[in-house]
């Protein structure tokens, strides 16, 4: 009996042939097992990224063949972002899943002096919790709500749904660049103590929230909505947020709603929210835009948010362990 020799090593040019099956392989199951939004990059498309320095991967090789691999990023945020583990035909994944992981947190290394670690376990990736918490790796639980177009019962609720009337002085209108410093303010007070600010740090600081909301309204997570980005205004002031973004062509995502603590618990959040929506319906209704869903994530102990959006039209998909890793000491 031969024993099983295992090492894993960043991704090189030599073994791109080789991996293109267990590549693809995770690529056939990323929709359904994974909960992907949207099909990843076909396998040029993803050497393309690599080499471009986009995105790392490591391999996990037995007996010099590949059978399993890691993705991350550094790129995009101020964390270092575990985007998927994945074992060839779903096999051995806790044995495979530890060499990974191991070699990751070498390669990470001086990385992880200044930035935590986050790891949306997506579907099946939630059988990885025990074998993560072992690396020290913390969690919290995210819902995912959608809102369909069509198929379900989202938009009568939607239109049943009556709101307390507007005090006047309160108006909601589209996002425009002249509120972007007040939404800095509004969004860090908002998220500065939140689950969020434990995975995505930058929501911590003002220069961190500036970042954030940058990148959201410049189109670098998603194309940004403004006509459908709803902003609060109090006497003229903006007080509160519900940002609107696309990903390719047909998925809105609201990815921020915030409101100043002042002006909370009257049901103002809800307005926004509304607003948002209806846009997109118009949308939708006269053809301009073929939007099937609009989704959005919280935590699954925030009763308050499953509960606005629940009385929306949305309803709860699924839920899984948003993982991360403090700030190596």
């Amino acid at each position: 009996m031969i024993d099983t020799l295992y090492e894993a090593k960043p991704l090189e040019e030599q073994d791109y042939k080789s991996f293109a099956a267990v590549y693809n392989d995770f690529r056939n199951r990323a929709v359904l097992e994974y909960k992907f939004e949207l099909e990843p990059l076909d396998y040029a498309g993803f050497i393309d990224a690599l080499e471009k320095e986009l995105i790392n991967c490591i391999v996990l090789f037995e007996n010099n063949i590949p059978t399993a691999f890691l993705v991350y990023t550094t790129m995009i945020s101020e964390a270092v972002e575990l985007n998927i583990i994945h074992s060839f035909k779903m096999e051995n994944i806790m044995t495979r899943s530890k060499y990974l992981i191991e070699e990751f947190l070498r390669e990470t290394r001086e990385e992880r002096k200044e930035k935590i670690v986050c790891y949306p376990m997506l579907g099946s990736q939630k059988t990885l919790i025990g074998e993560i918490a072992r690396f020290g790796f913390k969690f919290v639980g995210i819902a995912v709500l959608r809102f369909m177009m069509s198929g379900t019962n989202s938009r009568e609720i939607l239109n049943l749904t009556e709101l307390t009337d507007l005090n006047p002085c309160y108006k909601v209108v589209s996002w425009s660049d002249e509120y972007f410093d007040a939404a800095v303010e509004i969004v860090n007070e908002a998220f500065s103590t939140s689950a969020d600010a434990l995975f995505d740090p930058r929501f911590t600081t003002p220069e961190g929230t500036y970042d954030i909301l940058d990148k959201i309204v410049n189109n670098v997570y998603a194309e940004f909505l403004p006509e459908a980005t709803s902003v609060l205004l109090c006497s003229g002031t903006p007080v509160g947020f519900c940002f609107m973004n696309l990903t390719g062509g047909k998925i809105a995502n609201i990815p921020i709603v915030a409101i100043k603590k002042e002006h909370q618990g009257r049901g103002l959040s809800k307005h926004m929210l509304k607003n948002s929506v209806e846009q997109l319906i118009k949308w939708v209704d006269s053809g301009e835009k073929p939007i099937t869903e609009v989704n959005t994530c919280t935590e699954t102990n925030n009763f308050q948010a499953l509960k606005m959006y629940r009385h929306l039209g949305f309803k709860e998909d699924y839920n899984y362990p948003q993982s991360y890793l403090p700030v190596r000491k």
